[in-house]
């Protein structure tokens, strides 16, 4: 055989490699925001027919349109590989909780978007300014909230414990703010504090991989694997405030628990 058979590639061809793998990644990124955009004005008119449809009742229906749209946009795109783990409770459908998942990414109600259940998502009021997905996100039902303003924190709460009584979960990010890395921050009292005044077991939601699907500050949508791992529900009833610390330590030392063994399988490519 002869010497040049051995011959590492030339700088210059890897160079073209990686010029070509760039343009490559930066198509498909292209067309992955044009399919998300695709869906939600698709899916936008359904969402309002559902909203005016069901507008005397609790937001089951609409909701269930919004999630859809979080289900469908990254299956027809190449680049994020999404899954559900874990067993739901068997009375999911008829008894209202309170879900509560650790916050890596944008991508992260992607991923709960395959979740089997109906509820409300709080989430932050700024996300539902913009035309298209703001437009969505309030047909669809979910709950705004201006971090830092009592008004709009007790109005959030009004509208989770109608929600509740009504026996339609809620979702929240006790966090209050995406990680920069993977890891879970210390959680805020508001969600323990809601599922122990109306006896609302608490279920937590386990996420890891989606902060590399898109880093927190940039708009950049990135090639990665994700799983959500639903834990355990932690009952709340017959507990009082006193109880809020310990349950939301207990919530959140598990969900980081799990994530961090979710990170170790995504890493070995499980």
């Amino acid at each position: 055989m002869s010497p040049q058979a051995h011959q590492e590639p030339s700088a210059a061809s890897v160079k073209d490699e990686r010029r070509h793998a760039g343009v490559v990644d930066l198509l498909v990124e292209i067309y992955t925001y044009a399919m998300f955009f695709a869906c939600a004005t698709a899916f936008l008119p359904l969402v309002g027919l559902s909203h005016f449809r069901h507008r005397r009742e609790l937001p089951r229906q609409p909701g269930r349109w919004v999630r859809r749209i979080g289900r469908v946009a990254p299956a027809l795109t190449p680049v994020w590989k999404l899954s559900v783990e874990g067993s739901p409770p068997a009375d999911i459908h008829e008894r209202a909780y309170v879900v509560v998942a650790n916050h890596l990414s944008v991508a992260d109600p992607f991923l709960l978007s395959s979740l089997p259940w109906d509820m409300r998502w709080v989430c932050k009021e700024e996300l539902m300014r913009p035309p298209i997905v703001g437009w969505i996100l309030r047909l669809g039902g979910d709950i705004p909230l201006r971090r830092g303003e009592g008004h709009s924190v007790r109005a959030m709460l009004d509208q989770c414990r109608r929600t509740l009584d009504g026996r339609l979960s809620v979702m929240f990010f006790p966090q209050g703010t995406r990680s920069r890395e993977s890891g879970v921050q210390p959680f805020k009292d508001g969600a323990f504090e809601l599922a122990i005044e109306r006896g609302a077991p608490v279920l937590p939601i386990a996420i890891a991989g989606t902060e590399r699907c898109m880093r927190k500050g940039s708009p950049r949508i990135n090639r990665a694997r994700a799983i959500a791992s639903i834990l355990a529900p932690i009952e709340t009833t017959g507990l009082s405030g006193a109880d809020v610390p310990r349950i939301r330590d207990l919530a959140r030392d598990q969900i980081a628990a799990a994530a961090l063994e979710l990170e170790a399988r995504i890493a070995r490519g499980g």
